[in-house]
This record gives C-alpha cells, structure tokens and sequence, in this order.
C-alpha cells in the first residue's frame, strides 16, 4: 500500500515520494499574540498524525513549526497592555506547548521564531534584491509580484484577479497594489533590528521562507497549514523562495480545512473562538483528539458542546469494552485484525475517520466475540492515532474488582434485596461507574475513563 497525499499545489492526490532519506516538513505555526485556541489545535493534530503515520510506515521524519513572536498584531498588543512583547509571545507560546501535551501532540524538531532569524531573512531579501524581484521605498523592501511568473499557481489567482480591488495604503511607498512586504522600516517604539535598509522589522511571509529553508534546504518534502493560508502567505512563500533560488520550493502541500463555530471560522482577528484552556476544563485531551480526529484533515469541522458530547461518548464506548475482561491469547502485531482496512485508510490522504470506523468495528466484534486479540488490536490502532499508552490500557485488576461486586450485586436482586442493589449502583455511580442492566447481565461503563487528565506522552 503505498501513501497517498492531496497536493494542493497540484489540486490531486499523488502518491508520496520523497526527496531524501529524511522527511522534512514544515508547518507553519501561531502568531502568539494571545492564547491558542481550538482551531490552532486542528492543525497541530493534522502535522501530528502525519509524522505518526509516516513514522509508522518506516520513515525518518524531520519537523519545523514556526512561532510569528513579532508582528503588527503583537505589537498592538504591548501597546495595549504596557508588557513587552517577547513576555506576551513566550507565555501564549507556553501555553500554546501546554495545549498541545495534554492532548499527545508529538513536539516538532524545532519551533524557530522569526527574531531569532532576523539574518537568514535579511540574506534572503539580499538576494531578492539581487535578482530583481525586490525594491527599497523608504527604508522598506516590497517584492514585485509582476516580476514572478508562476505567481497565483497555487492559489489558483490570476493576476487580473488580484489587481481588482488591490489598493496602496497610505503608510506604503511600494511601485504596485500587489507587492508586498518583505522588510518594515521602524516605526518610534517598536522593537527594531539593523539591516543595510536602515532599522526595522520582517514582514510576515518571508520569516517562513528564510526559516524553512535554513532547517530543511531549498527545496523539502511537505508544508503544512491552515486552508486560510494559502493565500495569500503560502503563495508569497513560494514567490519569494523560487525567485531567490530558482528551485521548486516545495512538494507537497498539505492544508487543513477550518474549524468552525457557528458557519465562520475561529480566528482570534474576530474573536470568534474558544481557547483550549477553556474546554480541557470540561473535556479530557483524549475526548478532543477524537473530535479533531473524526473528521478528515482537509474538511471543515463544526465545533459545538454537542459535537464534544458525542466524542465523549464514543470514546467511552471504546473505553467500556477495553475494561471488560477479555479471554484468548496475545498475537504478533502483523496479525492485528483489520489491519489492512485501517492502513489503506490511512494511507488514503490519512483519512481518520475511516481509520476510526475500524475501531469501532472492532469493538462491535468485541461485544460478539470477547477474544483477547480484539482489545489489543483496539489498543494498537488507538497507539498510532497518537491516544495515550495510559489511556487504552486496561487496568485488568480494577476491572475484576467491578465484575466482582457486580456479581454481588446479581446476587442481591436474585434474592429480592433490591435495597442492597440499588445501594451499589449509587456507590458506583459517586465513584464515575454507571451500571446498565440489560436483559441478559447488567454492564458498566467509566465516566472517569472519558475525563481523566492523567495521561502520559507516547513514546
């Protein structure tokens, strides 16, 4: 079975390939004025599930995951609040890193921030310069759109297109509406660095460009990002990259779609979002990675309460059969059941919901069979989709000790102490075990299990 990728660059799906013997995928990262919030999180599970997979597979994986710490918006922000704007960056950023433990995101690489590659980005614009794709207007840089060919080639934008309704705007100098910034001359008391323009600051695009390709080369395998980038700061990295050395920048194109509250799209610019922090309050990590999770990478998701209500189900469903006692013997991990459904799911633009649907085929068959090599195959695919090693294990003493008292409780209603039997359940019930009798035995299922914040990194 061979991985197969939607290119956005190419608008198909294609067969992966790589260049070297390392992966290297970059993934573009938070503008850390203010706390992450649930959408930023779609996107570190899509680069999460991508390395696990290509880890799985037998890849060497290389990973780079941009932090913007200077910008327009940061710098708003240390002007509304009087705090520097390295103390805003770093403790969004902490936060950010906190976010993405609790819910077993592998940590990139590197997570390089644009001020700490302010030479890479000067020597980039040096070499813009030098081939005529870029002009100083005042102590800033623009990049000449015109001048760049295949401009638009991923966006799917015309020139024609863009030109309508492009416009200058009144602190800008630059020769055309469409060119862009790649160097801002300082502005009074704004953080400033020295280049051969005079003092000032990157633009937004080229920290990307200039970061990338000093981790991973000229030319590297997969960028990632959100769909929202792809114009105009995707199109700009690849302008901008190309026209400084001439090579194909990048491979493979990944962008996920949004995550969207209400029909728009959760963006701190509009405040219309809700901040991880927020809903690990309510929901364990686990129960928000199958969220993220049941929807395919490239597709919108709809955030709601609701939606997160039936993730936690789900998850205890899972949950509840992998706590049962199982019987029959241990196989070798190639033997798994329903391997080869689950791997060409993912294998097929890492579509996890499919690969999803297999577990919870597998726990159907659970039900019907209860054999041994059902939960640790459950267990395996739970591993790779990046669930914690604490969290799909089963605890196979505090299990017996609930059918025992279980059993008691059989007992009990067999002789009529219906007193006796409800008491156990209420006690079950204050310990986050909920006990439903059906006709032929009475099960349980862990409430706990759903919301424990106890979970540990994967290795």
């Amino acid at each position: 079975m061979t991985l197969r990728l939607y290119n956005t660059l190419t608008r198909k799906l294609e067969n992966f390939v790589p260049l070297r013997n390392e992966v290297g995928i970059y993934s573009c990262g938070l503008t850390v004025q203010a706390p992450p919030h649930l959408g930023h999180l779609k996107a570190a599970i899509t680069r999460d599930i991508l390395v696990r997979w290509l880890r799985h597979l037998g890849y060497k994986v290389k990973t780079i995951e941009n932090f913007t710490d200077v910008d327009d918006r940061i710098i708003e922000k240390q002007k509304q609040t009087k705090e520097d704007w390295r103390i805003i960056a770093q403790r969004n950023i902490d936060e950010y890193f906190s976010a993405c433990d609790s819910l077993n995101i592998l940590r990139a690489d590197y997570y390089p921030k644009a001020s700490q590659h302010i030479e890479e980005i000067i020597d980039l614009i040096q070499r813009l310069l030098e081939n005529g794709l870029a002009y100083i207007k005042g102590g800033d840089v623009y990049y000449r759109v015109r001048k760049f060919s295949g401009y638009g080639r991923l966006s799917t934008k015309s020139i024609d297109e863009l030109q309508v309704g492009a416009r200058i705007e009144p602190t800008e100098s630059k020769e055309d509406p469409l060119d862009f910034t790649l160097w801002k001359a300082a502005k009074p008391d704004e953080p400033f660095w020295l280049s051969p323009w005079g003092k000032g600051r990157p633009g937004w695009h080229i920290e990307c460009s200039a970061m990338s390709m000093h981790y991973l080369g000229e030319s590297f395998d997969i960028h990632t990002g959100g769909e929202d980038l792809i114009f105009p700061h995707h199109e700009n990295e690849i302008a901008q990259s190309v026209g400084a050395t001439g090579k194909e920048f990048v491979h493979y194109w990944l962008h996920n779609g949004l995550l969207n509250l209400t029909g728009e799209k959760m963006s701190k610019s509009t405040g219309h979002y809700f901040l991880i922090s927020d809903i690990l309050k309510d929901f364990a990590p686990s129960v928000i990675r199958l969220f993220l999770l049941k929807t395919q990478y490239r597709s919108p998701s709809d955030f709601s309460r609701e939606r997160l209500e039936e993730a936690h189900a789900a998850y205890t469903r899972i949950m509840t059969y992998l706590e049962r006692p199982s019987t029959g013997t241990d196989q070798p991990i190639e033997n798994h059941l329903l391997y080869d459904r689950f791997a060409g799911a993912m294998n097929d633009d890492l579509n996890t919901p499919e690969a999803i649907g297999v577990i919870f085929e597998l726990v159907r068959m659970g039900y019907e069979h209860n054999d041994l090599q059902i939960g640790n195959s459950i267990r395996y695919y739970l591993q790779i989709l990046g669930f914690s090693k604490d969290q799909v294990k089963t605890d196979d003493v505090s299990s017996r000790l609930i059918e025992l008292i279980l059993e008691l409780r059989t007992r009990a209603r067999l002789d009529k102490n219906y007193k006796l039997s409800d008491e156990i359940r209420v006690k079950l019930k204050d310990m986050g075990i909920v006990v439903d009798d059906a006709k032929e035995a009475s099960i349980y299922r862990r409430l706990e299990s759903a919301y424990s914040k106890d979970e540990k990194e994967v290795d």
